[in-house]
């Protein structure tokens, strides 16, 4: 098989939760400890710092790389999904594997994998450890794909654990309260493995502390021991950090120009200060550069991206309750006349609840991303009215980004989002 048949063969001969969602998801490690198994246990060959939450987590694995690359260490990183292509997933110090290397692995194990009957995501997260294990990486950045006790990540034991939020996404799978959802992230904690919170919830706190304490570990809630004042967005996203009351950073400066990256920024703190404490080298210029150069060491999309400026074209992620209200956020302190906003969604979120919080005055372009679980333009369209937002309907998210620009004044706004898949068609 060349590149593109292997890719084809991964993509629709295994269920994939990004493109048919729940019917991908599995209820037990097995098939990832088989797999494990099969490749002589990669797991356990390579350092690791395992990264779960809500939102921010993709960020925050990427920041949390681009400070280790800066450093001087060989860095693999795996996150999920991709934007572009399927090879974004895994990287060492910001390159993509090789397709060489992608072709020769399913050509070696396909027969086996007939057998197991892995998922898409289990089998790339056999790909990405066999790929890290052989690669004489110093350190592997993991980002969990869905929850934490069960997805196919949470077989190696990290040197530090890091769980950015809680909120409100995937409820069918990992339960409809804060206190469930945070159970299932918070199973990525093991024995004797520091752990990282990012942010602190009532709802949520004391799970995470009982499941440390249980585990004899040392627990950090970052928004608790650091704070960011003096906070600019213009030119770009800089801010002083304090630790424990003394200033740790004057003038940080993001690479990332999003609000919410203040709160991914002291997340990404805390672990360094742990990983500095478990015998890693990093040093304040290392944690500088790395903020401030993460897109161009790792190649990251789709945060809060500017895709034009005239007129000025913002494409972002956020997908959920949460991430939309960060949005929304920094939306309303972005200076515009008139926004446009390019929306396509997924069928299984909780779409109402988002399209509540959207603005009115807006004008609407609604779209399809072409998945199978993208709800369909015209549903989303009919739901979007009784919620009282009005637009026009368009076949592809680029023929809606079209519309939305040409339409657009020199003052206003044009916005792409709703799902990381409508995203990806832009970037």
């Amino acid at each position: 098989m060349n590149y593109q048949e292997t890719l084809d063969y991964m993509f629709s001969q295994l269920p994939m939760f990004q493109r048919i969602g729940s019917a991908a998801y599995k209820d037990n490690l097995d098939n990832t400890i088989a797999i494990c198994e099969l490749l002589d246990h990669p797991e356990n060959k390579f350092r690791s710092i395992h990264i779960a939450g809500t939102n921010g987590k993709g960020s925050t694995s990427h920041m949390i790389a681009s400070i280790l690359q800066d450093a001087g260490y060989r860095v693999g990183l795996y996150t999920s999904p991709h934007l572009k292509d399927f090879r974004e997933r895994i990287k060492i110090n910001g390159e993509m594997i090789s397709e060489s290397f992608v072709i020769d692995f399913i050509e070696r194990y396909k027969d086996d994998f007939e057998k197991i009957q892995p998922s898409f995501f289990e089998m790339t997260v056999g790909l990405a450890f066999d790929y890290f294990s052989k690669s004489n990486i110093d350190i592997a950045v993991i980002e969990v794909g869905l929850g934490g006790r069960l997805d196919s990540t949470n077989v190696i034991t990290p040197e530090v654990s890091v769980i950015t939020n809680i909120s409100f996404d995937h409820t069918a799978l990992l339960g409809n309260t804060l206190e469930k959802i945070a159970t299932e992230k918070a199973g990525i904690i093991k024995k004797n493995v520091p752990v990282v919170v990012g942010e602190t919830h009532p709802e949520t706190k004391t799970v995470f502390e009982n499941i440390s304490s249980l585990n004899k570990t040392n627990i950090v809630f970052a928004d608790q021991e650091l704070k960011a004042t003096n906070i600019r967005y213009s030119p770009s996203l800089t801010m002083d950090i304090h630790m424990n009351g003394t200033y740790k950073f004057k003038d940080l400066e993001s690479g990332l120009s999003g609000q919410y990256q203040e709160k991914n920024i002291k997340t990404v703190i805390a672990a360094v200060e742990l990983l500095r404490q478990k015998d890693f080298i990093i040093r304040e210029e290392n944690v500088r550069r790395g903020i401030k150069h993460v897109v161009k060491n790792t190649g990251l999309l789709g945060r809060w991206q500017i895709l034009s400026n005239t007129p000025l074209t913002i494409a972002d992620t956020g997908h959920n309750e949460a991430g939309i209200k960060e949005v929304l956020e920094q939306i309303s302190k972005t200076t515009h006349d008139h926004l446009h906003f390019v929306i396509g969604m997924v069928n299984d979120k909780d779409i109402t609840t988002i399209l509540k919080m959207l603005p009115k005055n807006a004008a609407y372009y609604f779209c399809k991303a072409n998945i199978p679980r993208a709800l369909p333009a015209q549903e989303l369209k009919q739901k979007a009215e009784k919620e009282g937002l009005h637009g026009e309907l368009f076949l592809t998210v680029k023929d809606a980004l079209s519309a939305a620009q040409l339409n657009a004044g020199i003052n206003d706004l044009v916005f792409v989002g709703g799902s990381t898949f409508t995203v990806a068609e832009v970037v």
